[in-house]
């Protein structure tokens, strides 16, 4: 927050992660999140899973990934209502690292999600190396779907060889009712953007679904 206003992550994140300072706010982030779940647990059943953005950064500190471990060693919250979001271009340049933290998160039960796929160069070539749960295909293939015939293709093989390796596929960009339609049709599991809700905070939120 700044002057009562939310601040958006892209206005803080380039300077954090040019100063080497995105591994602190992701753990802030992990302590925060685990904190406010364990404070309200009458709430989990309203929670599917909580999103977590990391950075590539964090993908190679030791001492990160021993901290979220710490952390869920010490939190009532079940590890399953995790899923840490890493983005495709993050994983590939830390590729082992990415596999080490992953695969070592995933035995607490925390679920990953492989975000902004289809940006790398090689995205299908190391896909198969990473043991993550769900596929958020790129917004840039989907926001001009409707009419863009490559992108729309792109969003169907996306979509086809992540259900092809069990995996759950989100759409990002989502942001009219045609594009959805689109989805739909073509089989993707879930859908992200504007048109299906703006960022909000927590409570706000959670005020909304108790009324409803």
């Amino acid at each position: 927050m700044q002057d009562g206003k939310i601040v958006p992550p892209g206005a803080f994140l380039p300077a954090a992660e040019r100063y080497n300072s995105a591994p602190r706010i992701d753990r802030w982030v992990v302590h925060h999140t685990l904190q406010w779940l364990s404070c309200h647990a009458d709430q989990l059943h309203h929670v599917g899973s909580i999103a977590i953005n990391l950075s590539g950064q964090s993908l190679g500190d030791e001492a990160v990934l021993t901290y979220i471990m710490q952390q869920f060693e010490s939190s009532d919250v079940p590890a399953e209502k995790i899923k840490f979001e890493i983005t495709e271009t993050a994983a590939i340049a830390n590729l082992q690292d990415a596999t080490v933290f992953i695969n070592t998160l995933s035995k607490f039960g925390c679920q990953f999600a492989l975000d902004d796929f289809g940006s790398g160069l090689s995205s299908f070539a190391y896909l198969k190396n990473l043991s993550v749960d769900v596929l958020k295909i790129d917004g840039m293939f989907v926001k001009d779907m409707l009419d863009d015939p490559i992108d729309s293709e792109m969003v169907k093989s996306i979509n086809q060889i992540g259900h092809v390796m069990g995996l759950e596929t989100i759409a990002e960009f989502v942001e009219n009712e045609q594009i959805l339609d689109k989805l739909r049709d073509i089989g993707v599991d879930y859908a992200q953007g504007y048109h299906l809700g703006k960022p909000i905070p927590i409570a706000s939120l959670l005020n909304s679904n108790n009324t409803n």
